[in-house]
């Protein structure tokens, strides 16, 4: 049986929670400052968005780790606090998700640097570097490891890879950001990161970021005709495009449009959906009481 669809039960399809740097960002992070940093400095500020999320009927908290892997934490200076940066994101997610009966997904973002032959590093240095922030979040509790907006397949079997080693029994899921003429900044399809990523052991495949709810809706259809059998498909989209107000961005997707959306996608049959940059716990809300799902725990 697939481990994740045993994880999250018999209720499809479910919800996910929404960004995170830009709530945090909302709340007074800096821009350009690490996110990460307030897993340490801002535990609270960490711990109420994850509560709004979870109170908007978000089933899965996703730790504040997005930019947890060392390449990206030595680029602030905080790569020397790696284990405590992570293990810290993971247990202040824990606690919430403990109040309201969730479940935690470990968060793995890409590293920030180019594979071989495009790049220097080898695979089984990117798994090594997954691996290192892996062990730090499994420390901090999650229940489950979600790594997304992966552009290159080789840097998603290094974290597959890691995750095999780290943490064998926990379920992953895979998500790439398909934002290039419906394909990844490397080229990849939709229907073929289905078809590699599940032969490769994820438990789910999706697509996350991107350029909003109408292209993740022709992303999802490819996504579904590729499925195997037993596979967890997964959307998170962004809340639309950010567009310039004032002195600040803000995503032109409305709530009501990413509930529309949802419903959407499950109709195509995606079984996990989420938001992405931009969406809030009120995006989250109202996605919730569409799919009629707010009251469904674990």
């Amino acid at each position: 049986m697939n481990r994740l669809a045993g994880l999250l039960g018999d209720h499809r399809p479910v919800l996910l929670d929404g960004g995170m740097g830009t709530l945090l960002q909302d709340s007074g992070l800096e821009d350009g400052a690490p996110g990460e940093l307030w897993n340490l400095e801002n535990q609270e500020a960490v711990r109420a968005a994850h509560t709004a999320y979870a109170e908007a009927g978000a089933r899965v908290l996703t730790t504040n780790t997005f930019g947890g892997t060392r390449p990206r934490l030595d680029m602030h200076g905080l790569g020397d606090r790696l284990a405590e940066v992570n293990r810290s994101a993971a247990q202040v997610a824990r606690s919430v998700a403990d109040e309201h009966g969730l479940l935690v997904a470990g968060d793995l973002g890409p590293t920030g640097e180019l594979l071989a032959p495009l790049g220097v590093l080898t695979g089984e240095e990117a798994q090594a570097l997954f691996a290192e922030q892996l062990t730090a979040l499994v420390d901090g509790g999650i229940d489950l490891v979600l790594v997304e907006t992966l552009s290159d397949l080789a840097e998603a079997d290094a974290a597959l890879a890691a995750a095999r080693e780290v943490a064998p029994d926990l379920p992953v899921v895979v998500t790439l950001s398909f934002d290039t003429n419906l394909r990844s900044m490397m080229g990849v399809r939709p229907g073929d990161a289905v078809t590699h990523l599940a032969a490769a052991g994820a438990d789910a495949v999706g697509a996350n970021c991107g350029r909003g709810p109408e292209e993740m809706e022709l992303i999802a259809a490819e996504m579904v005709a590729a499925r195997p059998d037993g596979l967890l498909l997964v959307a998170q989209s962004n809340a639309g495009l950010p567009q310039v107000v004032g002195d600040h961005f803000e995503y032109d997707a409305s709530a009501e449009d990413m509930a529309a959306h949802a419903g959407r996608l499950t109709d195509l049959g995606i079984d996990v959906v989420g938001g992405c940059c931009g969406s809030t716990p009120v995006h989250i809300a109202a996605m919730a009481a569409l799919l009629g799902r707010a009251g469904a725990r674990r």
